[in-house]
């Protein structure tokens, strides 16, 4: 599905999915509505950093922009907190959540999952929302992309449309460099064992 060639790397898509399907398995996110967020904040704020993959379907839905938080760096997202004020982004697995018009028009809720790390994001106010920073023209100008207070800011334009794919309880996924980063939801072998226990029943169904 060409997430190669979008220089998605293995490595992240692979922690994202192990994420996903041990959420699936708590049932915490969406059973019918099967797409991923990924956020890679190990490339520059240059680089179309976020990718949108419909599992369902092996389909690429969107590769864009996204900024980080002003207190995690200038290019480079290098600093993270979960700590209110910081201005910093948080890593970790997220679950999409309401949908309201704010300060940035229409905007996204993210409740984070990982302890310690994106707990605090409900309180903070860290959404899923559009900014005019993030844009191919700001770069130009600025050599980077504007900043936020620590949301995953998205291009304007795609804004309203990323949210209606990726709402109702999805999987969102942001990956970093921080060494204490550790999550209940990634473990790998009950993610495997949930997959074939999943595709198990698909083969009795049928």
């Amino acid at each position: 599905i060409n997430l190669r060639e979008s220089q998605l790397d293995f490595a992240v898509f692979k922690k994202a999915v192990i994420g996903y399907y041990n959420l699936k398995n708590s049932n915490l996110i969406s059973k019918t509505h099967n797409v991923i967020t990924i956020i890679d904040f190990n490339k520059p704020s240059t680089a179309k950093r976020l990718w949108i993959v419909d599992l369902d379907n092996n389909k690429l839905l969107f590769n864009t922009l996204v900024a980080h938080g002003q207190g995690s760096g200038d290019n480079m997202a290098m600093n993270f907190s979960n700590n209110n004020e910081s201005h910093q982004s948080s890593l970790g697995f997220y679950i999409t959540s309401d949908i309201y018009f704010g300060k940035h028009g229409l905007s996204m809720k993210l409740n984070g999952m990982d302890e310690g790390f994106n707990t605090n994001a409900l309180d903070r106010a860290v959404v899923v929302h559009g900014a005019e920073y993030v844009s191919q023209d700001f770069i130009n100008t600025h050599g980077r992309l504007g900043r936020s207070f620590g949301c995953p800011a998205l291009p304007v334009a795609m804004t309203k449309t990323i949210i209606e794919n990726i709402k109702g309880k999805t999987t969102l996924f942001i990956n970093g460099s921080q060494n204490s980063y550790s999550s209940k939801y990634s473990d790998l072998n009950l993610a495997v064992n949930n997959f074939m226990a999943a595709n198990d029943n698909l083969t009795a169904g049928l």
